[in-house]
């Protein structure tokens, strides 16, 4: 009898644990190919906010018109905290200007910007087989009769818009090469297909290491401190090659608040985890800090400074 109570008492603790459970499995859709900047990350957060939140959380790949296809995907679903976004600086800030005429959608009105996850600069790297050295040196090379090439994740993507901010500004012209993702274009490099990449140290810190990509110039202010001996851009004689690059984690506009707090607290809790937080290191990443009502204000803060930014390159989607 005694048993039986316990058992009973038991089961009426836990109901209402499981009356709480999350409201299903969730796709976690990033708008780019496997193995890039934001997938890296993605993948170890998705495993872990699947824990947290007892359901499983499958991460699905769908890149296409500078991060804006999937973005789009995602802004169409329904607001049940079931269908998430990796969203990033190249479909947010950048393409909600870029791709204005061809997107149905707002970066800030239709979507709720629940975490940043990650933040990186990018940078410029070169096969080493190559005799750039410098900035001064890939330049020299674009100027020359054989110009020089340069790959990007893509057609609107910051690395995309750094390039013809450098051409712009030393007066010469860049063959753009744009690939699905920013792996395979760190592929074609390290095999000498095209000459140059510009990526995030995300994706191309370990290309570093190894010595696979010669690192040229990042696009930040000072030196990163994990690689001193690399110039930046600004002190190389282009103050005005300045990105750093962001990834979060959204939902469709109108998912509840308690659905929004509760992934907060579960994104929150994978970054502290130690395999994320080892990861972060690898990469030289640092983790996302804004959360909710902050997450949301920057977003649209970026918006705003990046417009700007997309009408004077003169890109166009293509």
């Amino acid at each position: 009898m005694q048993r039986r109570h316990l058992l009973l008492a038991s089961a009426l603790l836990t109901a209402p644990a499981l009356a709480q459970g999350y409201p299903g499995p969730v796709r976690l859709v990033v708008p780019f190919a496997t193995g890039g900047t934001t997938d890296i990350i993605a993948r170890l957060i998705a495993e872990e906010m699947g824990r947290r939140l007892a359901t499983t959380v499958i991460v699905d790949n769908r890149p296409g018109a500078g991060a804006t296809l999937g973005t789009g995907l995602v802004a169409r679903a329904a607001p049940d905290g079931t269908t998430l976004l990796v969203s990033t600086i190249s479909g947010m800030a950048v393409g909600n200007t870029l791709y204005r005429d061809r997107i149905q959608w707002d970066a800030d009105r239709d979507f709720a910007h629940i975490a940043t996850i990650l933040g990186t600069p990018y940078l410029l790297l070169v096969n080493p087989g190559t005799s750039i050295n410098t900035v001064a040196d890939f330049v020299a090379a674009a100027k020359s009769p054989r110009g020089v090439a340069y790959a990007t994740s893509g057609i609107g993507s910051v690395p995309h818009l750094v390039g013809l901010r450098l051409a712009q500004a030393a007066g010469f012209e860049l063959q753009h090469i744009p690939y699905r993702g920013g792996s395979q274009a760190a592929t074609d490099a390290i095999a000498g297909t095209v000459p140059a990449v510009l990526d995030s140290l995300t994706a191309a810190s370990a290309y570093i290491r190894a010595g696979t990509l010669r690192p040229i110039a990042f696009t930040t202010r000072n030196r990163i401190a994990d690689f001193p001996t690399v110039p930046t851009f600004v002190e190389s004689g282009f103050p005005d090659i300045i990105a750093d690059g962001w990834a979060g984690i959204a939902a469709p506009a109108g998912t509840p608040r308690a659905l929004q707090e509760r992934l907060a607290a579960a994104i929150r809790d994978a970054m502290a985890s130690p395999l994320i937080a080892r990861r972060y290191a690898e990469t030289a990443t640092l983790p996302g800090t804004l959360f909710l009502d902050d997450a949301q204000a920057f977003v649209r803060a970026e918006i705003a400074a990046w417009a700007p930014v997309v009408r004077a390159s003169g890109a166009t989607p293509g």
